[in-house]
């Protein structure tokens, strides 16, 4: 909790010495100057989101990639609230200053409501309707266009930068101009250093296995041109396919799914319009690995060592939670419960055999055919895992969402629960 909420804070201390930098040397009346202070923040938390979608692999091991992409999200939304609060109340006599000034507000207005349909969970996690709705309309904005639109964030804060350059009131303070540009330059070039240049310094391998598991799900194996040494168990990365025009160059998430740091085993349903080619990439294939990401280890090396690990998964998201089985099964009691659509979509019951037999009784394994319902997990967990368990969820937002409602509902305490949702 303390972790979250010194990283939320960051919200407040960022924009600060813009606006006391404007505030010492602004001759304005007090009412226009605290507008041009929620302009001045607004633009402030714009670029501190193009920060967080970066991903800084330092900044997952301290909070996980939830809280940035959480913290990411609600910066868009309370920089629109102020910017329009800035927009209705100042006034500029340069038109072109008011044009790019209007333009930004309902470009990055038009980013947000695109990106929380079909980048976020906020509505379709939570409604079946709107779920639906974004499922059909994936077959015009697809992934990668998707992530398109989320870069006009770019032009959206080039706009902005031109319009304070070109107010009167604003440019003729060179302290603070020279702050709003240092301010600039350096996210931006944070930016472009991350996405054109820092993947080359990235994990690199070659896929050398990729077999269907089943009607939806395939396994991926991907031997790495060295070793992942800050890999744990439970992380996931990010993947870009080179070389192949059977899915999409951009990068997109995977967990891996077991503990092994030289060849990463991927298990991926394919029900996204990038997972959907996987099928037809070939073996020799070049990969680029970003991260790795996750605090599944971390949260488990950081409480009780003998709290049971209860493992629920769902689909494919039990990968994940593989790894941290492979990793745990002879040093901690581990119950892991797995729902499947269909008795075979359960493939990796034979590994999990074999690690039963190896923990010498420590690890329990349930398996269900469609959602554990809250009657399910009354009779398959015990009192001391209700009480004293550490809760690892993985699968789809919604169902993920679901379970976290159901074990609350059977007096699993809300610190107990970590979960890991399949987004992107």
């Amino acid at each position: 909790m303390l972790r979250k909420l010194l990283f939320w804070s960051v919200a407040v201390i960022f924009p600060l010495p813009l606006v006391l930098t404007y505030d010492s040397v602004a001759t304005e009346p007090e009412q226009l100057r605290f507008y041009i202070f929620l302009g001045l923040i607004a633009y402030s938390w714009w670029l501190l989101s193009i920060v967080l979608s970066v991903r800084p692999p330092w900044l997952d091991r301290f909070v996980g990639l939830p809280s940035i992409y959480g913290l990411h999200g609600m910066l868009g939304v309370l920089a629109i609230f102020a910017a329009y609060i800035h927009s209705e109340n100042s006034y500029s006599p340069s038109r072109l200053a008011r044009y790019l000034g209007d333009w930004s507000f309902y470009g990055a207005l038009y980013v947000l409501c695109f990106s929380a349909f079909f980048l976020g969970g906020w509505l379709t996690d939570r409604s079946r309707l709107f779920l639906s709705v974004k499922r059909v309309l994936e077959a015009v904005f697809r992934h990668q266009f998707s992530v398109w639109i989320h870069r006009l964030n770019l032009m959206i804060v080039a706009m902005i930068w031109l319009h304070t350059h070109l107010l009167l009131r604003v440019n003729q303070h060179l302290s603070f101009m020279v702050l709003l540009d240092l301010y600039t330059v350096v996210v931006i070039g944070a930016y472009a250093w991350k996405k054109w240049i820092a993947p080359d310094t990235y994990l690199a391998g070659t896929v050398i296995g990729n077999e269907a598991l089943g009607e939806s799900t395939r396994k991926v194996s991907v031997a790495l041109a060295s070793r992942a040494e800050t890999l744990q168990p439970g992380d996931s990365v990010f993947l870009r396919f080179e070389g192949s025009s059977a899915v999409s160059r951009e990068w997109h998430p995977f967990s891996v799914t077991d503990d092994d740091q030289e060849t990463l085993t991927f298990t991926i349903s394919q029900h996204g319009d990038f997972t959907r080619g996987l099928g037809r990439v070939d073996i020799g294939t070049r990969v680029r690995l970003e991260g790795p990401f996750g605090r599944f280890e971390s949260i488990i090396q950081g409480r009780d060592r003998d709290a049971p690990l209860v493992l629920l998964g769902m689909g494919a998201g039990v990968a994940p939670l593989l790894s941290l089985t492979a990793a745990h099964h002879m040093t901690r009691d581990i119950h892991l419960l797995w729902a499947v659509r269909k008795p075979e979509d359960a493939y990796y019951l034979d590994e999990l055999e074999k690690y039963q037999a190896a923990s010498g009784g420590r690890l329990r394994v349930t398996t269900s055919v469609g959602r554990f319902r809250r009657d399910d997990l009354a009779d398959v967990l015990s009192a001391e895992e209700v009480e004293k368990g550490e809760f690892f969820i993985v699968g789809p937002n919604p169902a993920v969402l679901a379970s976290r409602r159901l074990l609350r509902r059977i007096r699993v305490g809300v610190r107990r629960i970590h979960d890991e949702r399949l987004t992107m």
